[in-house]
């Protein structure tokens, strides 16, 4: 596989090395922001170059997210990750649920979900015609939705999914729809649930804590890098779901929720 080296973490958790040194660029750019944000476009831009070329597999889908979760740690990122077991455990597809607090956990899972089960995911369609962007998402072909018409990306989703699961592709969701500082209960619906219910497939829930890498109203996705923030993933055991699922989704709102209090992250009332 051109461009990248094949690394998988062995072992249900991993956190970062203690003395994981930090890159020139960190030094050279007086720790600001633009030492992560440049090291994560010289992975994008890699990345970009095997799309182009129909080389970006999945393999170089989770061979890429490892090189920008080390990037990272060379930027003064602490991660702690655990329950890989629970990823390793499946037998077959399901769809993966997590809150969304940043740009950087759509990195992430894929270097931590694609070694073992092959995914894609719930994504916005103007993703797919980004000019730096475009050609890496098209690449996993993921389930684009509109984000203007509700009803229709519901149908979307199924419909879809649901192909994707049967072929052995499973599915990330991120419900939130969008990057939130906060969580809050009544922002995270039951997409992922409904989408694992109609396709006879388990959920796996996923709780993140990603506020290291912050956001921004002007540049949107690129905000403040707060060093001392640790980078907290954990993968809950897979839910076997039927009919409506509301008591399944309320266990995943719950296990997500209470993670986040645990580390530390803003609840809404």
């Amino acid at each position: 596989m051109a461009g990248y080296g094949n690394e998988i973490i062995h072992g249900d958790a991993y956190d970062t090395p203690a003395g994981t040194r930090r890159c020139l660029r960190e030094y050279l750019m007086l720790g600001s922001r633009w030492s992560p944000y440049t090291k994560f476009f010289d992975v994008m831009f890699r990345s970009r170059a095997l799309a182009l070329r129909g080389l970006y597999d999945d393999e170089a889908w989770a061979a890429s997210s490892m090189a920008i979760m080390r990037a990272m740690e060379r930027c003064g990122a602490t991660i702690h990750i655990s329950g890989l077991d629970h990823v390793r455990a499946l037998d077959g597809p399901a769809v993966f649920v997590a809150n969304h607090m940043s740009t950087l956990e759509p990195l992430l899972l894929p270097g931590l979900i694609c070694p073992y089960r092959p995914c894609t995911y719930v994504v916005k369609e103007k993703l797919l015609h980004g000019l730096i962007w475009g050609p890496i998402m098209r690449s996993r072909d993921p389930i684009a939705v509109s984000r203007v018409n509700p009803r229709q990306d519901l149908e979307t989703v199924l419909s879809q999914g649901s192909e994707h699961l049967a072929a052995g592709r499973s599915i990330i969701v991120f419900p939130q729809g969008t990057r939130c500082d906060v969580f809050r209960r009544e922002d995270f619906n039951s997409i992922g649930v409904r989408l694992a219910s109609k396709a006879g497939v388990p959920v796996v829930p996923i709780a993140v804590k990603t506020d290291y890498w912050g956001n921004s109203r002007i540049l949107r996705g690129f905000g403040p890098i707060r060093r001392g923030r640790p980078i907290m993933i954990e993968f809950a055991r897979a839910m076997t779901v039927s009919g409506r699922a509301k008591a399944e989704h309320e266990a995943i709102v719950d296990f997500i929720e209470g993670r986040l209090r645990s580390w530390g992250a803003a609840i809404g009332d």
